[in-house]
């Protein structure tokens, strides 16, 4: 056992209102010089839809992630092969049609302009060529268009679907969406760690924040075309790769990151928790359909005293052992078993997990209409089973689930490599958790239906009623608990290394990196 920490962030897709908020915070701080124009560390996309860049979920087109290959996994299209023949010639990765083409406006047109008998309009140039162009793509372009042609209808999710489930999606009343926001997954097989040429890459032993050493890049870019994500950017005036920091010089203060600090939703949560670095490898090669819960066992009890005793041995310390047990990441992730990774099947083992959207289901099967639904439900090819109508048992509930507005295999692509049942699994707790406090708030359920509901699912009352207050009452204490930064022990690698150039850019210098 190798135990390790992993600063780590949650999202909870029921509460994320698409407001951006987290995006501007991001962007002004991070992201407003020369050549980052187009980047945005932090995004929050519409889904269903094709994403910031366009269809970075598609590995068909970018070749990004790992694939198994007999007993282990490689790069899919980066590693030192690939990279040789692509090294100057890279087809996977995203070009600037696919991000858009930075712009700003020619704003001293509107006062500098003659007199005439046209209102002056300040046209859009672009940032590159300093030429007029026309603006045909954004960061948030398909921005709510569930029910585009365009966007929505091109998630490539969908794929999974047949067309008549599709069909089914975008009928006006079954239509919905949700907003899912997306940063660097900081994951503990990285793909861009593994495909820099450079080895400008790597990941900090202290907290598992991956970086990218602007000293040591060399613009090979291969790190864009292995991040599944799509979440390493180039700056075209730099020459440089960069990506999220995790805001770390924010935390190694005592601070949120900025996404989280100004999320208006308080979707976020940000915690420790401890893992088993051993096991990163047999995780990352297994097969497709247990990658999820191999990931969430390789996650460590942080009350275990040999967890303890092995996270100490690797030079963890008392206080991130004591984060990592006061977690909320920790508690939605293992404890409650309520988020998913993002996309499991590229094998990055991604450290960003997510609440799935429970989207405005019925609280009861009574509450629609028995003869419309069949006929809606026929068509898409779904069971029927007329007990749901009238049976008294949780039964009733769960039918909800499976006719949530968005199809639980068109959730199961994005959260769980294709696995229904873990979708449903966190469905049916929620949903469990939802009936529990309209028995206890408003009194339309009975007490034992109320608490029939939490048995199904494994939860008690206590577990029901601690997902409640950190989903809806949590201070922000509780959503952000990180150990304080151990000043020390950098003034000692420092002082042992010689090293201090390392401070320059987007992170230290390998040679300053803890656990190295």
């Amino acid at each position: 056992m190798n135990v390790r920490s992993q600063v780590s962030m949650l999202f909870h897709l029921d509460k994320c209102i698409g407001c951006h908020t987290c995006s501007v915070a991001c962007k002004n701080i991070w992201t407003d010089r020369k050549g980052s124009e187009y980047m945005w560390w932090n995004n929050v996309e519409t889904k269903p839809g094709t994403g910031y860049p366009g269809k970075w979920e598609d590995q068909e087109i970018y070749k990004g992630g790992w694939q198994k290959k007999g007993d282990g996994i490689e790069l899919k299209g980066a590693g030192k092969k690939r990279g040789l023949v692509n090294i100057f010639h890279n087809p996977n990765m995203p070009n600037i049609d696919d991000y858009y083409e930075p712009f700003t406006y020619k704003y001293l047109d509107l006062i500098e302009s003659p007199e005439g008998h046209d209102q002056p309009t300040a046209r859009p140039v672009s940032l590159i060529t300093g030429k007029p162009i026309d603006i045909k793509m954004g960061p948030n372009w398909d921005d709510d268009l569930s029910g585009s042609p365009d966007y929505a209808r091109n998630d490539p999710n969908l794929k999974e679907l047949s067309p008549a489930e599709q069909e089914a999606m975008f009928q006006l009343e079954r239509m919905a969406f949700y907003y899912l926001p997306r940063i660097c997954n900081h994951c503990l097989n990285p793909a861009c760690v593994a495909a820099c040429p450079s080895g400008a890459i790597y990941k900090r032993g202290e907290d598992g924040v991956v970086l990218i050493n602007q000293d040591v890049c060399r613009a090979w870019r291969m790190c864009v075309t292995a991040c599944p994500y799509k979440k390493t950017y180039y700056n075209w005036h730099t020459g440089k790769s960069e990506k999220c920091i995790l805001c770390y010089p924010r935390i190694e203060a005592g601070l949120a990151p900025a996404c989280m600090h100004s999320c208006v939703g308080r979707i976020r949560y940000l915690g420790v928790m401890l893992y088993d670095a051993d096991r990163i490898h047999e995780v990352a090669s297994c097969d497709e359909s247990a990658l999820v819960k191999q990931q969430i066992d390789m996650i460590m009890d942080p009350f275990d005293s040999e967890v303890i005793a092995s996270a100490k041995a690797n030079g963890v310390t008392d206080s991130t052992i004591k984060a990592a047990q006061y977690s909320p990441t920790y508690k939605f992730v293992k404890e409650w078993n309520l988020a998913l990774p993002l996309h499991p099947e590229y094998r990055t083992l991604p450290m960003l997990f997510y609440v799935p959207p429970l989207l405005p289901v019925m609280a009861s099967m009574r509450e629609i209409n028995q003869d419309d639904q069949k006929e809606k439900l026929s068509s898409v090819s779904k069971k029927w089973d007329d007990n749901w109508l009238y049976d008294t048992s949780t039964e009733e509930l769960w039918g909800s689930i499976e006719q949530a507005r968005f199809p639980l295999k068109y959730l199961a692509s994005l959260f769980s490599a294709g696995d229904e049942e873990k979708v449903k699994d966190r469905l049916k707790k929620m949903m469990a958790v939802r009936i529990y406090r309209r028995w206890k708030t408003v009194g339309d359920v009975t007490e034992e239906k109320a608490k029939h509901a939490l048995r199904d699912v494994g939860l008690s009352t206590k577990m029901a009623d601690d997902i409640y207050y950190l989903t809806a009452l949590a201070k922000f204490e509780d959503r952000f608990v990180i150990p304080p930064a151990h000043r020390e022990e950098a003034v000692e690698l420092l002082e042992f290394t010689g090293d201090h150039k390392g401070e320059v850019g987007f992170g230290p210098s390998k040679s300053v990196q803890r656990g190295s």
